[in-house]
Order: structure tokens, then C-alpha cells, then sequence
């Protein structure tokens, strides 16, 4: 499976993205897909994930209420809206297919990865 990631930018603090995440060459409707970040200096870290089907999502805490992970299987794309933009979003966003079904924060799941797209969030 190869996976695309883009829509990342620099915005202002307060500002929405949506990122998106192609994926081909594979079965895309099984897996769980998740999305992860990595700022200088820190480990890569979960950010949210959406289960094979949409059915189900988790998050990270720090971003609940504000991201909001989707997938639409038909065009074998997953998508994380990020509302409420602050500057400790600013990292690498990477997308990642996961060996299991559901929506998994454990980074040992994920199988596949994306090359990342930045995202930069003025104060």
C-alpha cells in the first residue's frame, strides 16, 4: 500500500486545515487508517484514527473536539479536519495503514506509512 499525504501548510493560530491521505495499491477498506505527527525534537506521536469502515475513531487527547478523522472508501482516501488550530499543532502529519481493523492509537498496528506533509501554525 502506498500512501500520498498533503494539504499541510502555515496558518495562523485559530485556522483550519484539512489534510488528506491517498492510498493505492492495496485493499484500502480493510484497514484502520490513523494519523501521526512528529515536531523537531519529539518521538512521533498518535493523533487520531478511524476503524476500517468509519464506524469508529479515536483521538488524542489533546486534540478532541478540535480534529475530526474521516475515510471515504470509495475514493480510498482518509482525511483529518483540524479546527481550532494552536502552535503546539506544529509538526510532520503523517498518515499510516494499520494491519488491523479498527481505529488503533498504537503505533506498533500500523503497517504502511506516508511521507508526511508539514503543518505550521502561527501565533
Amino acid at each position: 500500500v502506498q500512501l500520498q499525504a498533503y494539504g499541510g501548510g502555515l496558518v495562523q493560530t485559530g485556522s483550519s486545515l484539512r489534510l488528506s491521505c491517498a492510498a493505492s495499491g492495496g485493499p484500502f477498506s480493510v484497514y484502520g487508517m490513523g494519523w501521526f505527527r512528529q515536531a523537531p525534537g519529539i518521538d512521533r506521536e498518535f493523533v487520531a484514527a478511524v476503524s476500517y469502515n468509519g464506524g469508529a475513531t479515536s483521538y488524542k487527547d489533546a486534540v478532541k473536539g478540535r480534529f475530526t478523522i474521516s475515510r471515504d472508501n470509495t475514493k480510498n482516501t482518509v482525511y483529518l479536519q483540524m479546527n481550532s488550530l494552536k502552535p503546539e499543532d506544529t509538526a510532520v502529519y503523517y498518515c499510516a495503514a494499520a494491519s488491523v481493523e479498527g481505529a488503533s492509537a498504537k503505533t506498533s498496528h500500523y503497517r504502511y506509512w506516508g511521507q508526511g506533509t508539514q503543518v505550521t501554525v502561527s501565533s
